[in-house]
C-alpha cells in the first residue's frame, strides 16, 4: 500500500533545488564530528567522545539518506560514491539498506516492508532484533538487488572485511578501535531510532509516520525526525523539510499532532499492535 494516501496538496517542487554551498555543506556535514570524536578517543576521552560519535552517526545517516533518496542535485556516480564511503564510515553495504529502504517507502509498514518490522514489536523488542534485522536485510537487498547493485554490495562489505581485519587485526590504533565498535552499536540501535520511534502505532491507511515540532529539538537530531513529511514528499531532501512542514501545518495541521515523543492514541494502537499474536 502505498505511503502517499494522505499526501496534501501544496507546493514542494521549489524546494528540490540546492544551492552549490547548500551540497557542499551536506556532503561534509559529518566531518567535523567524525574528527573531534576521533580525536577525543585518541586521548582515551571515550565518554566524551560518545555524543560526537553519535552524531557522526546520525549526520552520516542524513548524507546516506539524501543520497538514497538522490535529492542531493549530483549526478548519479557521485551518488554512488557518497553511498561507498558511507558504508566504510557507518559499517554494513549501504547500497543494501537503500534497496530495502526503498521498499520501505513503497510498501510501507505492510508485510514486504523489512525495515518496518520494528514498528510492529515493542520498544524493547525492536532494541535487541537489530543485529538480525541488520542481517535480514542485507540478505533482501542481495535477493532484490540487479547485478548492479550485487556489485556495489560486494564492494562494501569487502571493505568492511578489510576494514574489521585492519583494525583488529594489524593495526594498533585504539581510536579506530573504538569507532568501528561504536558504529557497530549504532546500527545495533537503528531500527528502535530510526523506525520504532517514528512508526510506531501508524499505518498505511492512516497516518504513515510521526514528526517532530520546536527548533532546538530538531537541530539535536540533524532534522531527520520531519519523517511524517519525508514519507509524503521523499523528493525534498532533509535540509528543506523544514519549510515543507511550515506548508503542510498550514495545509494539513493535524498531521503534526502525531508527534515523535507524544503519547496518544498511536501509542495506545502500537502496544495492541505489538500484542497482536502472528499467524
Amino acid at each position: 500500500m502505498s505511503c502517499d494516501l494522505a499526501r496534501p496538496a501544496i507546493r514542494w517542487r521549489d524546494l528540490r533545488p540546492l544551492r552549490k554551498w547548500q551540497i557542499v555543506r551536506e556532503l561534509t556535514l559529518p566531518l567535523p564530528w567524525l574528527a573531534l570524536s576521533l580525536w577525543l578517543a585518541q586521548g582515551q576521552l571515550y565518554l566524551v567522545a560518545l555524543p560526537f560519535t553519535f552524531l557522526t552517526f546520525l549526520f552520516s545517516l542524513r548524507l546516506v539518506h539524501d543520497a538514497w533518496h538522490r535529492t542531493l542535485n549530483l549526478p548519479r556516480w557521485a551518488y554512488d560514491i557518497v553511498i561507498v564511503l558511507s558504508s566504510a564510515v557507518m559499517l554494513g553495504s549501504m547500497h543494501a539498506i537503500r534497496l530495502t529502504h526503498l521498499v520501505h517507502h513503497r510498501s510501507c509498514l505492510d508485510h514486504e516492508d523489512i525495515e518496518g518490522r520494528s514498528a510492529r514489536m515493542t520498544a524493547l523488542r525492536s532494541i535487541l532484533s537489530g543485529p538480525v534485522l541488520f542481517l535480514v536485510k542485507h540478505a533482501k537487498a542481495w535477493g532484490l538487488g540487479a547485478d548492479g547493485d550485487r556489485r556495489w554490495i560486494a564492494v562494501e562489505l569487502l571493505i568492511n572485511v578489510v576494514l574489521l581485519v585492519l583494525v583488529f587485526g594489524l593495526l594498533d590504533i585504539p581510536e579506530l578501535k573504538y569507532h568501528v565498535l561504536a558504529m557497530g552499536a549504532a546500527q545495533w540501535l537503528f531500527p528502535f531510532f530510526s523506525v520504532w520511534l517514528v512508526h510506531r502505532g501508524c499505518d498505511a491507511s492512516h497516518v504513515v509516520a510521526r514528526t517532530l515540532r520546536g527548533r532546538l529539538k530538531n537541530l539535536v537530531f540533524a532534522e531527520m525526525l520531519y519523517h511524517a513529511e519525508h514519507h509524503l514528499f521523499p523528493a525534498v531532501p532533509t535540509c528543506r523539510l523544514a519549510r515543507l512542514a511550515e506548508r503542510i501545518d498550514r495545509a494539513a495541521p493535524e498531521l503534526s499532532r502525531s508527534g515523535v515523543f507524544s503519547f496518544s492514541d498511536l501509542d495506545v494502537r502500537a502496544h495492541r499492535v505489538a500484542d497482536t499474536p502472528r499467524s
